[in-house]
C-alpha cells in the first residue's frame, strides 16, 4: 500500500519557481562556475555555458518536470507508473540513492560554512596570514569533531524544513531564503566592484577570450550545466510532482535557468574583482571558499574592521543559503520515497533520512581526518562519494532521463504535460524532443566519457 492521500502541493507559481531554483542553485555556482568561467575564456565560456543550459540543461528538466507532474509521486515510483512492468524503475531508484549520497557529503561542506559565520562574526580571520588561513582550514576539516558537529547542526536544519511539508515548510523557507540569497549577492558584488583595482577582475571575467574555447571548454560548460541545474539526481522530478496542473513546464525551467545562471554570473561579479583588487589569484573549489577569500576580505577590507567583519558575515551566511536550498531538495528526494513506498509518515521517513545521512555525513567527514586511511579504490569515503555520484550516477540520471522521454514515454503524455494541453505552440515543442532525442543525450555521452578519463 502507498501512502498518496493528503499528499502537499506547491500554493503558487512563485514558490514553484523559488523552490525549483533553490534546488538548482548551490555551492557549485559560487566556487566552481566563476572559476570555469576565467580558466576558459571569460564572457567567451559564459556564453557557450548559456547555450548549454539552453539546448542541454532546460530540455532535460522540462523532461523531468514532465516526469514528476504526471505520475504525481516520488522519482522512483513515477517510472513504474509511466513504464509498468520494465526495468526504467531503477532510474528512478538510482536518482533516490544518489540523493541520499549527495545530502551526506554535500552537509559536510555545508556544515563548514556554519562554523565560518562564527568565526568571521567573532572576528577570526583578523591578522591572520596566507599560510595562516591554510593552517587553520586543514587544522578544521581534519579535527575529530568539530566539523562533524556543524554537519550535525545543518542536517537538523534541513529536517526541521522538510519535515513541515511542503507548502509551509520547503515552499515558505524557498520564498524567504532565495530573495535574501540575491539580496546578499548584489551587495557583495556591489563592495567587490567597487574596490581599487577591481577592474582588473571584471575585464579578466566579462572580457570574451575566444582563443580559449577548445573542445575542453565546451565539456567543462556542459558538466557544469548538469553540475549547477541539478538534473538527473530526482530533486526536479520530486518537486514537479507537488506542481499544479496549470504551472507552465517550459517557463518554469527557463525562469529556474536564468535564476541560477545569474547566480553563478554575479558570484563572478564578487570573486573577481576582490581578488584582483588584492592581488591574489583565485582557485576553485574548497580553497576558494575557506582559505583565499577569508585573505581577500581582509586585505580588501581590513582597513575597516567592522565592514571585514560584515562582508565576512554575509558572504558565509550566502553560502550557507545556497547550500541549505540545495540539502532541503535532496532531503526530500529520500523523504517522499519512504513516505509514499513504505507506508511511512513524513515525520518519520525524514527521521530516517535524516538519521541515515548524518551517520554518513560523519563518516564522510572523519575520512578528511582520523579516518583518511580508509579508502574505497584509493579515495577518501567524501571524494568516492562525490565522484560515484557527481561523475557517474547524474550524467547517467540525465542520460537516462531523456532517452526515456525522448523515446519510449507515450508522446501523448509528453505533449500534454508539455504544452498544458495545447497552450504551447507546437514548433517550441518540436523543436524541445528534438533537442531531448538527439543532442541532450550524445552531449551528456561527451560528458561522461570526458568525465571518466577515456576522451582525450
Amino acid at each position: 500500500m502507498i501512502a498518496k492521500n493528503n499528499r502537499g502541493n506547491f500554493g503558487s507559481k512563485l514558490g514553484v519557481i523559488l523552490a525549483s531554483a533553490g534546488s538548482a542553485v548551490g555551492l557549485g555556482n559560487i566556487w566552481r562556475f566563476p572559476y570555469e568561467a576565467g580558466d576558459h575564456g571569460g564572457a567567451a565560456f559564459i556564453l557557450i555555458y548559456i547555450g548549454c543550459v539552453l539546448f542541454f540543461g532546460i530540455p532535460i528538466m522540462v523532461a523531468e518536470f514532465s516526469i514528476g507532474r504526471h505520475s504525481r509521486t516520488n522519482t522512483a515510483r513515477a517510472y513504474q507508473i509511466l513504464a509498468p512492468g520494465t526495468q526504467w524503475k531503477w532510474v528512478g531508484r538510482m536518482g533516490v540513492l544518489a540523493g541520499f549520497l549527495i545530502l551526506g557529503y554535500y552537509s559536510v561542506v555545508a556544515g563548514w560554512t556554519l562554523d565560518y559565520i562564527v568565526q568571521a562574526a567573532t572576528n577570526g580571520f583578523a591578522g591572520q596570514s596566507a599560510d595562516g588561513f591554510i593552517g587553520a582550514f586543514n587544522g578544521f576539516v581534519e579535527h575529530p569533531w568539530r566539523p562533524a558537529f556543524w554537519m550535525l547542526v545543518f542536517m537538523l536544519m534541513t529536517h526541521f524544513i522538510v519535515v513541515r511539508g511542503v507548502e509551509k515548510g520547503i515552499e515558505r523557507s524557498a520564498k524567504i531564503m532565495m530573495p535574501m540569497l540575491f539580496i546578499i549577492l548584489l551587495v557583495l558584488a556591489g563592495c567587490a566592484i567597487s574596490l581599487p583595482g577591481a577592474g582588473n577582475g571584471l575585464h579578466f571575467l566579462l572580457r570574451p577570450d575566444f582563443s580559449k574555447l577548445n573542445a575542453d571548454a565546451l565539456l567543462s560548460a556542459m558538466g557544469q550545466t548538469f553540475f549547477s541545474l541539478s538534473v538527473g539526481m530526482g530533486c526536479l522530478c520530486t518537486y514537479a510532482s507537488y506542481f499544479r496542473k496549470d504551472v507552465n513546464l517550459p517557463k518554469t525551467a527557463l525562469n529556474v535557468g536564468l535564476i541560477d545562471t545569474s547566480v553563478a554570473v554575479l558570484s563572478g561579479l564578487i570573486i573577481f574583482p576582490a581578488a584582483f583588487a588584492v592581488g591574489i589569484q583565485p582557485d576553485a573549489g574548497p580553497s576558494l571558499l575557506f582559505i583565499t577569500l577569508p585573505n581577500v576580505f581582509q586585505q580588501a577590507f581590513g582597513g575597516l574592521p567592522w565592514l571585514a567583519v560584515i562582508l565576512s558575515v554575509m558572504f558565509y551566511v550566502l553560502l550557507a543559503l545556497a547550500a541549505l536550498t540545495s540539502t532541503i531538495s535532496l532531503h526530500e528526494v529520500v523523504t517522499a520515497y519512504l513516505h509514499e513506498e513504505f507506508n511511512m509518515t513524513r515525520r518519520k521517513a525524514a527521521i530516517l533520512v535524516t538519521v541515515g545521512c548524518s551517520i554518513l555525513g560523519v563518516l564522510s567527514s572523519l575520512s578528511l581526518g582520523i579516518g583518511k586511511e580508509l579508502t574505497v579504490f584509493g579515495m577518501t569515503l567524501f571524494d568516492f562519494f562525490d565522484y560515484l555520484t557527481a561523475k557517474i550516477m547524474l550524467p547517467l540520471g540525465g542520460f537516462f532521463i531523456a532517452i526515456f522521454t525522448g523515446w519510449y514515454m507515450d508522446k501523448r503524455i509528453v505533449w500534454k504535460e508539455v504544452s498544458n494541453n495545447g497552450m504551447l505552440k507546437m514548433w517550441i515543442y518540436r523543436s524541445w524532443l528534438f533537442l531531448l532525442k538527439f543532442v541532450a543525450p550524445i552531449g551528456i555521452a561527451f560528458i561522461f566519457i570526458n568525465e571518466l578519463g577515456l576522451l582525450k
